[in-house]
């Protein structure tokens, strides 16, 4: 028996991304639910599926209400605006819908659909299934292994974004995946409201981390002689590297990065739980509902092929004549040849 396949997917980030990016659409359903975000998500669900040949699905989201994060640093993510209204309820509803659907939806209290991607490739190890994430955050990379891809999504959608491993991972960064927490605590994210170690953006973290393996290393070379650090990244940086300050912010950027691995999912692929096929009806209904490809999604989603439309407003009793046409059509005047190679030229 093969290796079954987890997908888990940050609906947060799916979601997003559509919102903006098919905001021009603004598509509503016949009651004005505002759902061009929702269908953007659920048409990634499906090509992600197929692309991936999941046999089992989680969709993470962030908890809107509460944050542990938050609780204990304040700042986190504090320079965010207030979500629009329309993406409030997109969020509502796209919980509402995949649920119908069957998918397992999950929203940890207090935690961030992060938090349930780390989950779900720890919970596949257990139950020897591979996973794959589904994210256009950065954050996700720390989380792969030879056990666990992640499907970068990028603009294009999911057939043009990248399946990364550790090889492909490392080639792209420059890190292998068990180092990106150090480059990302380093770096800072500005997203987050975090700011990094100053002069260290993402190349001269990598060049760091490739010297000395971890970013510790490099803090206790830059505190000692600081004689390889400063060939690798000169006498500035390893200044900045030999102060309290910047290992306060490492230490601090790394606590706040640190995604939960034993999240509460609703899985439990021994009993079918989170698997799929999903029911054809309701993917048909759905999809149809929202205007999207209802035969890709069937196929993805249910593994069947779709019923056959039928017929309407069809004459069974029609056949094509066969009677032979009488029209002939005349001759057409045939042109002279001209009398020199000029009069086919000018």
């Amino acid at each position: 028996m093969s290796q079954r396949t987890l997908l888990a997917v940050d609906g947060n980030s799916l979601l997003h991304r559509s919102f903006h990016a098919s905001a021009r659409t603004g598509f509503r359903t016949e009651d004005g639910r505002p759902m061009w975000a929702v269908r953007g998500l659920l048409s990634q669900l499906s090509a992600a599926v197929d692309r991936v040949c999941a046999d089992a699905v989680v969709v993470g989201f962030d908890d809107p209400a509460a944050s542990v994060r938050r609780d204990r640093w304040p700042s986190y993510k504090a320079q965010r605006d207030t979500k629009p209204q329309t993406l409030e309820e997109q969020l509502d509803a796209a919980v509402e819908l995949l649920r119908g659907l069957g998918v397992v939806v999950a929203v940890p209290p207090g935690l961030e659909a992060d938090d349930v991607l780390a989950s779900a490739a720890a919970y596949a190890r257990t139950v020897g299934a591979r996973a794959v994430l589904a994210t256009s955050d950065r954050d996700s990379f720390a989380l792969i292994d030879e056990n666990t891809k992640m499907l970068r999504i990028l603009n294009g959608g999911v057939d043009a974004s990248p399946l990364l491993d550790p090889a492909r991972l490392e080639m792209v960064t420059g890190v292998r995946p068990e180092q990106y927490s150090d480059l990302a605590a380093l770096r800072g994210d500005a997203s987050d409201n975090l700011p990094g170690v100053p002069g260290i953006g993402p190349k001269t973290a990598a060049r760091l981390l490739a010297a000395f393996g971890s970013a510790g290393a490099a803090f206790a070379d830059a505190c000692g002689d600081g004689a390889r650090c400063r060939a690798v990244v000169g006498a500035a940086v390893t200044r900045t590297l030999a102060t309290a300050e910047a290992r306060r912010t490492w230490e601090h950027n790394c606590a706040v990065m640190a995604m939960v691995a034993d999240a509460p999912l609703g899985l439990d692929l021994a009993r079918g739980i989170g698997c799929l096929p999903l029911e054809e009806p309701a993917v048909a209904s759905t999809f149809g509902r929202l205007e999207l490809h209802v035969p890709s999604a069937v196929r993805a989603l249910t593994g069947k092929e779709p019923s056959a439309p039928r017929p309407v407003d069809v004459d069974a009793s029609w056949r094509p004549s066969t009677r032979r046409s009488t029209m002939r059509h005349p001759r057409l005047p045939r042109r002279p040849e001209p009398a020199y190679v000029q009069e086919t030229l000018f």
